[in-house]
């Protein structure tokens, strides 16, 4: 059977007397907290939560300055309340305007509450919005999906028309771009440096990961252009060389298929760079260049291939299955043979197990832009270059909250020794670079 389960009704009378114990000036709200559970438990909430509020900061307030209307000597009295005012507050996804006590030192200045300060601030709004957006929610749905407040607070609430809500993502894109483009790089231990690029709207956005000595990944930037091209990619190099990138060390460079990007990278970092071409991308490549029957079977052959531990050896095999299809299938084997050394970059230095595979395509950074793809895919008008960066910088940092470090992080050690073995040193400077990235 089941059990009975009991309903506590609460009256007005019974909540009003449950927060009858609060103390000061808050008690003038008493009515309206008691009036609002009838719209809810988190309107009844969101109305307490005000009076709450504002006992803390009637409480930071005498703190700073002593009691309401004590009588305190003026040599040791530092301040004196002054009333009220009223301010807006972020509270449910909406600013509600409520009031707020006032102090003045007694050189006549206003004395500000960190209190208020965290309880104002617009930070809480934006980011709220941000994610809202990026789930899908549109701008005119915002209020729709919006906490339940209460009737007397929503009359006061504001900034949850679709203007206002456009106006605050524009704002926290604005903001989340600037970041990702300032982030320095200058105290990060990098290892790997990963680069791909995603279509919006018909222009190509460049987009750099880095994954730190520890497996740690860190997107770092993006760079618009027409294409995945030289130039683009140069731009974006050199601007985290300037940004404090070190590769004196040893850095691989993990890239997608395209030559561009790998041109790009010797153009900045030199022609010691240690490239490692995404192997997935490579045979999608060659199946592309083969019937449907025999794609198959050569996809397995090339699979065994990359797996290959001993680097010299996969390389021989490879060679070895571009001659086999020179005859019959020659674009196969020219798009295999193209660019086949940077095949097994990280074999040849000794990686093997999860990091390989970690590192031998660009699974990370691709999974990033599937997010930043997915969110993008929601705009239906694009107005700028400006709008399509900052969209993809809001997706690249919503990744970023769910990163993890990389599978094989732990041998992520053997991979920099390899690194520091096999790279000899080439001088980058970012002053050489600083007009092509500006």
């Amino acid at each position: 059977m089941k059990k009975k389960v009991a309903v506590v009704k609460v009256t007005e009378a019974e909540a009003a007397a449950r927060v009858a114990d609060l103390t000061g000036e808050a008690t003038v709200e008493l009515a309206n907290v008691a009036g609002v559970v009838k719209d809810g438990l988190l309107a009844f909430a969101s109305a307490t939560g005000l009076l709450v509020m504002r006992q803390m900061m009637d409480a930071e307030l005498t703190r700073r300055i002593g009691v309401k209307n004590a009588r305190i000597p003026a040599p040791t009295r530092v301040g004196n309340w002054h009333g009220t005012t009223r301010g807006p507050v972020v509270l449910g996804g909406r600013v509600v305007t409520t009031e707020r006590p006032r102090g003045r030192t007694v050189e006549g200045g206003e004395i500000e509450l960190d209190t208020w300060d965290a309880f104002s601030s617009a930070d809480q709004l934006d980011s709220l919005i941000v994610e809202r957006m990026l789930a899908g929610v549109a701008t005119r749905r915002h209020v729709d999906v919006a906490d339940p407040v209460g009737r007397d607070l929503e009359k006061r609430a504001r900034a949850t028309s679709k203007s206002a809500i456009s106006r605050h993502f524009i704002k926290a894109t604005e903001t989340a771009l600037a970041e990702l483009m300032a982030r320095s790089l200058t105290d990060l231990d990098v290892a790997v440096l990963m680069i791909d690029g995603l279509d919006v709207a018909g222009q190509c956005c460049v987009v750099a990961l880095v994954i730190t000595k520890d497996g740690t990944k860190v997107p770092v930037g993006l760079w618009l252009g027409d294409t995945e091209n030289k130039t683009v990619t140069t731009a974006l190099l050199a601007d985290l060389v300037a940004r404090g990138l070190d590769t004196e060390r040893g850095i691989l460079c993990v890239l997608d298929g395209g030559k561009a990007l790998a041109a790009g990278v010797k153009k900045v970092f030199g022609a010691e760079a240690k490239i490692q071409r995404c192997v997935i991308h490579k045979r999608r490549n060659v199946a592309g260049h083969l019937p449907k029957e025999l794609a198959a079977t050569v996809d397995k052959r090339l699979a065994l291939i990359f797996a290959q531990p001993d680097g010299a050896k996969g390389l021989d095999a490879a060679k070895s299955l571009a001659k086999e299809l020179e005859a019959d299938h020659p674009d196969a084997a020219g798009s295999l043979r193209e660019g086949l050394d940077d095949m097994f970059t990280v074999r040849r230095l000794g990686v093997t197990g999860p990091l390989a595979k970690t590192l031998t395509n660009t699974n990370c950074i691709e999974s990033m832009i599937s997010i930043a793809r997915r969110t993008t895919g929601r705009v239906t008008k694009w107005k700028d270059g400006s709008m399509k960066k900052r969209w993809v910088a809001a997706g690249m940092l919503e990744a970023e909250r769910s990163f993890r470090r990389v599978r094989g992080h732990a041998d992520m050690a053997k991979l920099v020794e390899a690194l520091q073995r096999a790279t000899t040193e080439v001088a980058v400077t970012p002053t050489e670079y600083d007009q092509a990235a500006a």
